[in-house]
């Protein structure tokens, strides 16, 4: 059974395999995490991060610019995009923990993203817990 963070780096896959242009990423999400050993309930948990992620992407942007500072979104790495999206709607949008949230997007920015980016992604969720908060 898959882990929770590895849930969490399927979805991130997956959101960066969209927003790179692959549509049908999307389509073969559930194929997609069955190879990935992501199934049943944690299958159901995926789909529901995915979902929800790129349904209330716009708003999840718009949470996320002011809190940028001297960062542009749109010239950020598509990683570090997915990861702070994916992070975003969790803190907004689910129940689970934000300091987990916070935590589980430091470490997916460990493995996937620039040098700088688990700073700039713990800074940029820990502000917007605060605003929701």
């Amino acid at each position: 059974m898959a882990t929770r963070s590895q849930v969490r780096e399927a979805v991130v896959g997956l959101l960066y395999a969209y927003e790179s242009g692959n549509e049908a990423a999307l389509h073969k999400a559930p194929d997609f995490l069955a190879q990935k050993k992501i199934k049943n309930a944690q299958q159901r948990f995926a789909l529901e991060l995915l979902e929800g992620t790129l349904k209330h992407l716009n708003a999840l942007d718009n949470a996320l610019i002011p809190l940028l500072k001297d960062w542009d979104l749109a010239r950020m790495g598509s990683m570090e995009r997915a990861i702070l999206r994916l992070g975003a709607y969790e803190i907004l949008h689910t129940p689970t923990n934000p300091a987990v949230v916070i935590n589980e997007a430091i470490e997916l920015s460990k493995t996937y993203g620039e040098d700088n980016a688990p700073k700039l992604i713990n800074a940029i969720l820990d502000a917007l817990c605060k605003q929701k908060f």
